[in-house]
Formats: structure tokens, C-alpha cells, sequence
């Protein structure tokens, strides 16, 4: 794969709307070119400990963080610079555990009655599973395997990284 847009979601909570990062790494002919990161107020805005125990996040970051909305302007200004036309499926968005970005992003546009353009995903996770089907496939675990060290794990930016590095060379 040589076009795609790794990205990831950190959640506040247990809502699958509640974003509160998100990182994007775009890949144009097998090149990471550029990335993108950002805070998100989250909806609903509280956090749950579990969640902040693994992402590290919590209101004090991001009680002053735009809402989604906003982001995803900045987002979409950003890919578009390389794939204008991402909304009609020009290139796939790549997450690893595509049930779970792919979700987000999905409750966090129905959050603010924003129309989704059915974006095309692929699943780094699906396709590590049939490649090493034994053992676990966290992504740290599988990014390992693709000779990548996975540092700073659950930071959105860092984890759409190591997914993009994944993806260029599995998918």
C-alpha cells in the first residue's frame, strides 16, 4: 500500500464519542510526507480512570482543547494538501483496530450531527492476525515485528505512527 492516512483515536471515557485525540500520519507513494495532532474536548466531557491510566489524558488537558469539529477542518485541510478527494474513497484511512477508530470517528460526527462521507478503512490488526496468528497482537507488539519501537504508546500520534510503519508493510 503507498497511499493511505494512518490514523488513531484516544477516548476520554467509555463513549465512543468522547475523542480527546486524535493523530494522523498521511503516506503518499510509500513516504510518510506529514502528520497531524490535536487535543479534543470530548463528549461527553468527563474521563473515565481506566481510560486516563492508559492515554495519560485527563480535563486539565483538554478542558481548553477545540471541539471536534474544528479539528477536523484543521485534519481535512491537512490531508487534503495530499489527497483531495479522501471523501470519495481516493485513499483508505489505515487504523490498527480499524472496529475501534472507525467507530469513533463515526459516533463523533453523529455527536455533532455531522454527515459522515463513509470513509474507506483498512485494519492492520485484522491483517496481523492472518499474517502471525498466534500470540498477541497488540500494537506495540506488532510493530516490534515490523522492526519499529513503539515509544510513547497511546499517544495518538505516536500510535498512528507505528501503524503507518505497520501498514507499509503488511497491507
Amino acid at each position: 500500500m503507498q497511499n493511505f492516512v494512518a490514523i488513531d483515536f484516544e477516548t476520554a471515557n467509555f463513549e465512543q464519542s468522547s475523542v480527546c485525540s486524535v493523530g494522523i500520519v498521511i503516506v503518499k507513494n510509500g513516504e510518510i510526507v506529514d502528520n497531524y495532532y490535536s487535543l479534543i474536548h470530548p463528549i461527553p466531557n468527563y474521563y473515565n480512570e481506566k481510560c486516563s491510566f492508559v492515554n495519560g489524558l485527563c480535563c486539565l488537558d483538554t478542558n481548553d482543547a477545540p471541539d471536534f469539529p474544528d479539528v477536523w477542518v484543521e485534519a481535512q485541510r491537512k490531508i487534503h494538501e495530499y489527497f483531495p478527494y479522501i471523501e470519495d474513497g481516493e485513499v483508505p484511512f489505515v487504523a490498527h483496530n480499524k472496529a475501534f477508530d472507525e467507530t469513533c470517528l463515526k459516533a463523533v460526527f453523529a455527536a455533532y450531527d455531522i454527515v459522515y462521507p463513509d470513509y474507506e478503512f483498512e485494519c492492520t490488526l485484522l491483517k496481523s492476525r492472518q499474517l502471525w496468528p498466534e500470540g498477541h497482537h497488540n500494537l506495540n507488539i506488532i510493530a516490534g515485528y515490523c522492526g519499529y519501537d513503539l515509544q510513547n504508546h497511546h499517544h495518538a500520534l505516536a500510535d498512528a505512527e507505528a501503524c503507518a510503519v505497520i501498514a507499509q508493510q503488511i497491507l
